[in-house]
């Protein structure tokens, strides 16, 4: 029986040896990310920002097509009032009396009105489309600027990605056949709780008395437990992983300062 319990706390070490490993790689993953720095969220954010300009400028060359097919629609209009107009005249000179007349003027006379409309309607589309042409030339200018920014930064991510990949692929490599060591339970919970961690740290070592990660005192009791590496142990407060650091030779270095020989206090002694 006590033999069994001690392979269990040795199996128990082992695991939380093997994710404080673990934790170093993708720590150092992370800090490969890092360097990166916020270079693929701006390469996305121009990304969808050229986007923006090619479906602005395809919107504007479209209210341009609409609005060259409505002053067509207008001149044929123009063109079929002026027919009409051309026949009231003709009838004009053939009316029998002021009724007829006063009838084709006012008819003449509509034409006329719907004509100068028609017009003023033309000239407001064809400065619409003037305007549209102008927002089109701008925008293809930020469209071609923004692609040259974004071709520099590809280029400077392509760098960045091409000096730390062949380091990332070895530590993801390594990382990979330590996760081979944890049981699928313990290191499901790891990468839940390194997933909640803002600081991507899902086992800490105790320091100064507290979690590596949220920093709170760790009762005396619960550090005992810790060193004696018997479960793993999670921080009440944060709900990192916890370890004794003297397990993976990362023992904290306090200084302390020696305590000094208590200073007696000499009595005299009184003579007889």
């Amino acid at each position: 029986m006590a033999e069994k319990k001690s392979e269990k706390e040795r199996s128990v070490e082992d695991r939380l040896k093997s994710l404080y490993k673990l934790q170093t790689l993708l720590s150092e993953i992370d800090r490969i990310k890092y360097l990166r720095g916020e270079l693929p969220n701006e390469v996305k954010d121009l990304e969808d920002e050229i986007i923006r300009y090619q479906t602005r400028i395809q919107k504007f060359t479209d209210e341009i097509t609409d609005a060259q097919g409505y002053c067509e629609q207008k001149h044929r209009e123009i063109e079929e009032r002026r027919q009409k107009i051309a026949r009231y005249e003709e009838q004009i000179n053939n009316v029998r009396n002021n009724r007829e007349y006063a009838f084709l003027e006012k008819e003449k006379e509509f034409e006329n009105l719907e004509i100068e409309l028609a017009q003023k309607n033309i000239r407001e589309a064809n400065a619409k489309i003037d305007q549209k042409q102008q927002d089109i030339e701008k925008a293809r200018q930020d469209l071609s600027d923004q692609e040259h920014i974004l071709e520099e930064k590809k280029q400077e991510l392509q760098e960045i990605v091409n000096e730390t990949r062949a380091q990332e692929e070895d530590l993801r490599g390594k990382a990979k056949e330590i996760e081979k060591e944890i049981d699928d339970y313990t290191l499901a919970a790891f990468k839940r709780i390194r997933g909640n961690a803002r600081n991507g740290l899902g086992i800490v070592t105790v320091q100064r008395s507290a979690c590596g990660g949220c920093f709170n005192r760790i009762p005396a009791q619960r550090q005992l437990e810790i060193k004696m590496h018997k479960k793993v142990i999670v921080c009440e407060y944060c709900g990192r992983i916890m370890i004794d650091g003297a397990l993976v030779g990362a023992e904290e270095t306090v200084t302390e300062t020696a305590s000094k020989p208590k200073r007696t206090r000499k009595t005299a002694t009184k003579k007889a």
